[in-house]
C-alpha cells in the first residue's frame, strides 16, 4: 500500500526549514523533505487485543501541518517514533480482529480514539489515566509498542494517511447509522473542543471569547451550543467564510481581525481600551473565558489581554516557543491559565463518559452536525494539491480537507 510517511533526519529537516520558509511546498515537494510518499507494508497486528482498519477518510489536522511545516517544539520529540505514517483522525471498517476483539465485527462502521496510553501499551494504569486523564499518560514511551501519543505518531500503528492503520480494541468506538461518515471523520477533533469545553464551561451569562476560526475554534462554538450552555460567545475570525460558518454554529457575535478589531472585541465584551505610553492598547475588562485556538504569538497576546480581572484563558492552539509575549495581564489581573490536550474523559449528564463517546452522541441525538465545515476532499494520492489548498485557505475558502480514500479523482 502507498502511504505519506514523516522520517526526521537531520539534514532533512536544516533543509527544509532553512528554504522552505521561501518556498513552503518543499516541506511536502522535495525527495528532501521529512515527508515520504510511497509503498510501504501494512502494519501488523501487535497483539490478540488489536484490530485493522481500512480508512474510508482521513482528516488533515492543523497539528499534521505544523508537523510539515516543523513548527513542532523540539519537547515533543521523545513521544514520536520514526517513520511514521501520520493521521489521527479517521473515520473506516474494521477490516481484521484479534482473537481477543470480540465485541466488533468485521466490515463494522467505526472511528478511533487515537491515544496510546497505558492499556492500549499492555501497561499498569499510571495515575494519569487511573483517574481518566489518558491524553496525559505517563507511560508514552514505554510498553508492547514503540514511542507515541497518538495513532499517526507512533511507527507500530500506521496512520490514517494510508489505506489500513491498527488500534487497541480500547480504542475502538462503534459509529451509529445516524452519524454519516463526514461527522465520523470529525468525531476527533470536535472531541477536542468538547475537551475544553468540558473541563472548562462557562457559566450562565459568561461573556466567552474564542480566538480562532479553524475547525477547532468553530467547534468549541459548535460545542458550547451543542452542551446547551447559556452565555454570550464572541469568536475573532480572518475571513469572511470563517465568518458566515461560525453564525451557523451558533456564534452571538463575529468580529473580523480588520485595523479596528481591538476596539471592537472590547465593545462587544462590554471592556474599554486604555493607551500605553508604548505598544498596543490594553484592554480593560473583557471576557470571563477566552478559549484560545490559533497558537501564535497574537492570538496568545490578544487572549492575555482580552480577560477580564480573574478570567481564565484555555490554550488549545498548540502554542509553542515564542517570544515578546507581555505576560503583565496574567498577573496583574490574576488570570488562570489551562492547557488542554486532546480528549480522555468527561462528565456529561451526570455520567463519567469517554470525550469521543460523548461527541459521538451529541451527533447521533442531532444537537451538532459539522459535516458542512468538509470543503475540499482529495484522493491520497493527490497529496500536494490537498496541501496546497490549506496553504492558500482563503481563495480557496478552505475549512477542513480530509483524504477520501474511495475517490481516485481530484475533487473540491
Amino acid at each position: 500500500m502507498n502511504a505519506l510517511q514523516f522520517n526526521f533526519t537531520i539534514p532533512k529537516y536544516i533543509f527544509t526549514k532553512t528554504l522552505g520558509r521561501w518556498f513552503p511546498s518543499l516541506h511536502w515537494n522535495s525527495k528532501l523533505s521529512c515527508l515520504t510518499w510511497g509503498e510501504t507494508e501494512e502494519p501488523s497486528l501487535p497483539n490478540e487485543d488489536w484490530a485493522k482498519i481500512k480508512v474510508k477518510y482521513g482528516g488533515i489536522c492543523g497539528s499534521d501541518m505544523n508537523l510539515l511545516f516543523l513548527h513542532d517544539s523540539p519537547s515533543t520529540s521523545p513521544y514520536v517514533s520514526f517513520p511514521f505514517t501520520i493521521g489521527h483522525e479517521a473515520v473506516g471498517e474494521i477490516a481484521e480482529l484479534g482473537e481477543s476483539v470480540t465485541q466488533f465485527q468485521k466490515g463494522q462502521r467505526v472511528v478511533i480514539n487515537p491515544v496510546l496510553s497505558c492499556e492500549t501499551r499492555g501497561l499498569e494504569p499510571c495515575p494519569a489515566c487511573s483517574r481518566g486523564d489518558e491524553s496525559l499518560c505517563e507511560q508514552k514511551t514505554k510498553g508492547s509498542i514503540e514511542s507515541g501519543l497518538l495513532i499517526g505518531a507512533c511507527k507500530d500503528t500506521g496512520g490514517s494517511w494510508s489505506p489500513y492503520f491498527v488500534a487497541h480494541k480500547s480504542q475502538i468506538l462503534p459509529l451509529p447509522d445516524e452519524v454519516d461518515d463526514l461527522n465520523g471523520v470529525l468525531v476527533e477533533p470536535f472531541s477536542c473542543a468538547l475537551h475544553a469545553v468540558l473541563r472548562n464551561p462557562p457559566n450562565e451569562g459568561d461573556r466567552v471569547l474564542v480566538i480562532g476560526a479553524g475547525v477547532i475554534g468553530l467547534s468549541v462554538v459548535a460545542a458550547i451550543k451543542a452542551l446547551g450552555y447559556s452565555c454570550h460567545v464572541t469568536i475573532l475570525v480572518k475571513h469572511a467564510f470563517q465568518g458566515e460558518m461560525a453564525k451557523t454554529f451558533g456564534a452571538d457575535e463575529v468580529i473580523y481581525l480588520d485595523s479596528s478589531y481591538v476596539d471592537n472585541t472590547a465593545k462587544a465584551l462590554h471592556a474599554t481600551t486604555l493607551k500605553p505610553l508604548l505598544g498596543p492598547e490594553i484592554v480593560q475588562g473583557g471576557a470571563h473565558i477566552v478559549y484560545e485556538c490559533v497558537g501564535k504569538k497574537q492570538s496568545v497576546t490578544d487572549a492575555l489581554r482580552f480577560s477580564e480581572s480573574g478570567g481564565k484563558v484555555v490554550l488549545l492552539g498548540l502554542a509553542s516557543i515564542m517570544k515578546q509575549v507581555d505576560w503583565t495581564t496574567v498577573w496583574l489581573n490574576e488570570l488562570t491559565i489551562k492547557g488542554c490536550f486532546a480528549y480522555s474523559t468527561n462528565e456529561f449528564e451526570g455520567k463519567r463518559m469517554n470525550t469521543l463517546q460523548i461527541a459521538i452522541e451529541l451527533m447521533k441525538r442531532g444537537n451538532v452536525d459539522l459535516s458542512p465545515l468538509i470543503t475540499h476532499q482529495y484522493p491520497l494520492h493527490d497529496y500536494k494539491t490537498a496541501f496546497g489548498t490549506i496553504t492558500k485557505r482563503k481563495k480557496e475558502n478552505a475549512l477542513k480537507v480530509v483524504f477520501n480514500h474511495d475517490q481516485t479523482t481530484v475533487g473540491g
